[in-house]
């Protein structure tokens, strides 16, 4: 179990209790989430340490993992998905200025987005801590996947585009992963981060059931001002923020059957809707930003 003294991501000793949280997905306990004066991030407290953390990911529910479409909700995650791979490809290749090169996704799941690239021309590579994962991709789409150790043996200033969908919350080894992820790029290569945002608007209408805590799986919590100063301690910069419009519909489905043991979709879209509507002035309102991070 780690019980943080200090942030992890900037290391002031400026933090206090903000929530508690419960894990809906499979142990059903409830773990301390603590709030950072300095850099506004939060963080999940008492996780299990890296050895251990394995079996809060062993639920067939678990999508990135296990590709399922079982319910609706994560039936509607496969309808949306199709699109938003397909802008993933298209934001890659425009923030990058090319449209074929080398590319490291970090987190690969059952390899839906290296798939999407390996078909438009790219040289990929794709890390995985989930066995079942990368057998799934190999199943699926005759992708090999690495595991996330190797990170630390690839080769430096190599990687045109190296992503991280909905990866780096879940990383132990914050500024270590960081640090080896500026080494990999290549001098105008460009990081994609998607994270969640606690500071949005369905963040803010289901509090402590706002299903994108996902504890004890999310280790950090990220604002917008918590990113920046991440990427900064790294000698990175902000090149642009774009925002993910469907993530705000589908946690709002989840956090609907967390709050209430069952799914209401007509309040989930209606609050979903009204998360992107606070959006539409500021991206980093939205439940979920993409960070497009350069050298």
């Amino acid at each position: 179990m780690i019980h943080y003294s200090s942030c992890p991501l900037c290391r002031s000793n400026s933090i206090q209790p903000a929530l508690e949280a419960k894990d809906h997905t499979v142990s059903q306990e409830a773990f301390p989430i603590w709030h950072c004066n300095a850099c506004s991030a939060r963080f999940t407290q008492d996780v299990p340490g890296q050895e251990n953390i394995g079996a809060y990911y062993a639920s067939a529910g678990y999508i990135s993992h296990s590709d399922t479409r079982q319910g609706i909700i994560n039936n509607l995650y496969h309808i949306v998905r199709k699109r938003t791979l397909a802008s993933k490809r298209k934001l890659v290749s425009n923030a990058t200025g090319i449209h074929k090169g080398n590319l490291l996704d970090i987190g690969c799941g059952t390899g839906a987005f290296l798939h999407t690239m390996q078909s438009a021309g790219w040289t990929i590579t794709g890390l995985e801590p989930d066995a079942a994962a990368r057998v799934k991709a190999v199943e699926l789409y005759n992708i090999n996947p690495q595991e996330p150790n190797r990170l630390f043996e690839l080769t430096p200033d190599s990687y045109d585009a190296i992503t991280m969908w909905h990866v780096l919350e879940h990383v132990h080894q914050l500024h270590e992963y960081m640090k080896q992820i500026t080494n990999l790029l290549t001098k105008n290569g460009k990081l994609f981060i998607a994270v969640p945002n606690y500071t949005s608007g369905d963040a803010g209408a289901y509090g402590e059931n706002w299903a994108a805590w996902d504890v004890p799986r999310h280790l950090y919590h990220f604002s917008p001002l918590s990113m920046e100063k991440l990427v900064i301690m790294h000698g990175l910069k902000f090149v642009a923020v774009k925002p993910m419009w469907f993530d705000s519909f589908y946690v709002s489905m989840l956090s609907e059957k967390y709050k209430n043991g069952k799914g209401n979709i007509i309040k989930a879209v209606f609050n979903g809707f009204l998360s992107n509507l606070k959006a539409i002035g500021s991206t980093k309102k939205c439940s979920s930003v993409i960070y497009i991070i350069g050298k």
